[in-house]
């Protein structure tokens, strides 16, 4: 294992260096069908790291910018083996000149990650994990921070727009935390949870390439997380699962019960 995710960090920085980053701050967008932002940069890395990770380890390469019926033939034909790619998260970042953007990249065994990578190249930051063998960022363990000893000290990573009305109001109104981010970039606000830079987590809906890297590094670095209906993450390739996390442990119930008196 250690070989495949030294494999997979050497695919993923190349890419990220040499077909991403030259179109940092050059780069025009579009709008695709469901209103996310799409660029030329997505479709070549996407491409560039397909024929990558295929020379790694030979499975169906499932991708945020394939029609939704190929994404669901990859899931299919995968249940041993597949990669799961968002060639750049915080697409929207990317093309407005924030450098909070990334790579992820995750390979899964028979439905679950065992391999993560979430590369941030404007920031030359990679995060990566193996299953039961710890995360790390730059070759340092993770959590790199100390954790809020409680929610009210907190920083809460939030996503308000694709949350309930009334949790949202609350969370608006009366928050638990002591102060709330969103940086556009779900793949990253995984990574950031369990570096400590992060408390508290919560997402109304994300897509299984938004979250199956930062995931799997979150709880090699301890944490935890449930979607808000506490059903299981790993179901489908095009569905959306909503995310309820925290870095420090002791925090995620206390956190979960929050969220749930509040929906």
């Amino acid at each position: 294992m250690e070989s495949l995710i030294q494999q997979l960090i050497e695919a993923v920085r190349k890419v990220g260096d040499e077909v991403v980053m030259p179109y940092f701050l050059k780069v025009a967008r579009q709008q695709k069908d469901d209103g996310s932002v799409l660029t030329e940069a997505d479709i070549a890395a996407q491409n560039a790291l397909q024929g990558r990770l295929q020379s790694i380890v030979s499975a169906p390469v499932l991708g945020e910018e394939m029609p939704a019926e190929q994404q669901q033939a990859c899931w299919d034909a995968g249940l041993e083996a597949l990669w799961c790619v968002d060639p750049i998260d915080g697409t929207s970042n990317f093309a407005g000149g924030l450098p909070y953007f990334c790579l992820s990249v995750a390979l899964l065994q028979h439905g679950k990650p065992v391999l993560g990578v979430v590369y941030a190249p404007a920031l030359n930051e990679m995060f990566y994990a193996s299953a039961s063998h710890g995360a790390f960022l730059n070759g340092k363990p993770l959590p790199a921070a100390s954790y809020a000893p409680s929610m009210r000290d907190g920083v809460g990573a939030i996503d308000f727009k694709r949350l309930p009305k009334k949790l949202a109001v609350a969370l608006a109104t009366e928050p638990p935390y002591y102060s709330q981010r969103n940086f556009g970039a779900s793949a990253l606000e995984w990574c950031y949870l369990a570096a400590g830079r992060f408390d508290l987590y919560l997402h109304g809906g994300q897509h299984l390439w938004d979250y199956a890297a930062g995931l799997l590094i979150l709880k090699e670095a301890g944490g935890q997380a449930t979607t808000m209906g506490n059903d299981e993450f790993w179901t489908d390739a095009c569905g959306k699962c909503s995310a309820v996390a925290a870095g420090n442990p002791q925090l995620f119930d206390p956190w979960q019960s929050w969220v749930n008196a509040n929906e």
